[in-house]
């Protein structure tokens, strides 16, 4: 189906927005040497059979650098919040005395700190790509309606400068934001 410019352009900004975002939430789930909600919050409980994220289920709070703590809204699902941290990738231990859990996050070490900084690596690389493969989709759609008369060649090579355009500044986007990830897993 043809597209005319700015349909194509809108459709692309918000596609690589969205690309931008779910590298976001990535980043939000990997530690630093800090305890942070984000590193809990998308845990999946075992909440009355359905898979729930963690913060619908929980209010979960840092009230030290180095300590999560979670509390229930319903106490009864005190256990499946803690067999969900257990078996998570996170990497934390949840100490519960039977109305709240305790994660005390402990300092990285270095192994684990370059670790992390690989996957920051390749998450920024998945999104890097995807938002290339954004611009392919929206270049081709350009070339149909150009194709289909719906645009000019002037306007079809606009229309890939204006692309071009976003790319950059999404790709740029991931990159300052793997950086900064990268500064702070590096940290002491």
């Amino acid at each position: 189906m043809a597209m005319d410019q700015d349909e194509i352009l809108l459709d692309c900004e918000e596609r690589m927005e969205k690309a931008v975002e779910v590298f976001r939430g990535q980043l939000l789930g990997l530690r630093t040497g800090r305890a942070t909600p984000g590193l809990v919050d998308s845990i999946r409980v075992n909440y009355y059979g359905s898979p729930t994220p963690m913060k619908q289920v929980a209010n979960i709070s840092c009230p030290e650098p180095q300590q999560i703590v979670i509390r229930p809204f319903d106490a009864s699902v005190l256990g499946e919040i803690a067999k969900a941290i257990q078996s998570s990738d996170a990497g934390l231990a949840p100490n519960s005395d039977g109305r709240i859990i305790r994660i005390n996050v402990p300092p990285l070490s270095t192994e684990r700190r370059r670790d992390l900084v690989t996957r920051v690596n390749k998450f920024a690389e998945e999104s890097r790509v995807s938002i290339r493969n954004i611009r392919r989709d929206a270049n081709k759609h350009g070339e149909t309606s150009e194709k289909e008369k719906l645009m000019s060649e002037d306007d079809l090579k606009a229309l890939k400068d204006q692309i071009q355009e976003l790319t950059k500044k999404y790709e740029g986007s991931v990159n300052d934001q793997a950086k900064a990830k990268e500064a702070d897993i590096m940290e002491e």
